[in-house]
């Protein structure tokens, strides 16, 4: 999952998706330098992950990737999944897409004090480049993985990202519908049984 997706799971409340927009770079005890409630945040945003990356529906996608694109068809399958979910939104939410990333920006930038300054800037190029919204279409999906590509060791691997996705597009919109609601009931779980949720 990626961050629509997090963002929409976690959208009632405003600490959670605070911890879910920097889960992905707060590691060992670096955690406890947030409020208890934006660690619940990134906490949910674990077991987000954990549930995804072990769901046989989204293993199958993973594993239809791999001969092109190797260990970071997980990666990939966590990008398509925001563009599916953009595609299928009024099956999941009745709110409207373009209001929901606005929703999310200003709830982060209303936190942004919270932030390490590294975060403050990535947030304002966040915002500024609309990365929520690029997700939803195909040329924002290519400079998705253009940014993603730069990280990596081996950023060959993300050639033809895109034409991946168009070539298996149906399988992941079948795949998807079935593991996303699932998904939202074990986040509704969750987040009853945890603190602030």
């Amino acid at each position: 999952m990626n961050f629509l997706a997090h963002f929409l799971l976690v959208q009632h409340n405003e600490s959670w998706i605070v911890g879910n927009y920097i889960a992905d770079f707060i590691k060992g005890n670096a955690i406890y330098a947030y409020p208890a409630d934006v660690q619940e945040g990134i906490r949910v945003h674990r077991a987000i992950d954990t549930f995804t990356d072990q769901h046989p529906v989204v293993l199958q996608g993973v594993r239809r990737l791999r001969e092109r694109h190797s260990k970071y068809s997980p990666v990939l399958v966590d990008v398509y999944y925001d563009y599916v979910l953009s595609l299928h939104w009024d099956k999941y939410t009745d709110q409207e897409l373009l209001d929901f990333t606005r929703s999310m920006y200003a709830v982060l930038e209303s936190h942004a004090a919270l932030l390490p300054e590294s975060f403050q800037r990535r947030l304002e190029l966040m915002i500024a480049d609309d990365w929520l919204m690029r997700y939803t279409n195909l040329e924002g999906l290519e400079e998705a993985f253009h940014r993603i590509k730069r990280r990596a060791s081996k950023p060959e691997l993300f050639d033809r990202a895109v034409d991946s996705l168009l070539a298996h597009l149906p399988a992941l919109e079948e795949e998807f519908q079935l593991f996303f609601p699932e998904l939202m009931v074990e986040v509704e779980v969750t987040a009853r049984e945890r603190p602030g949720g």
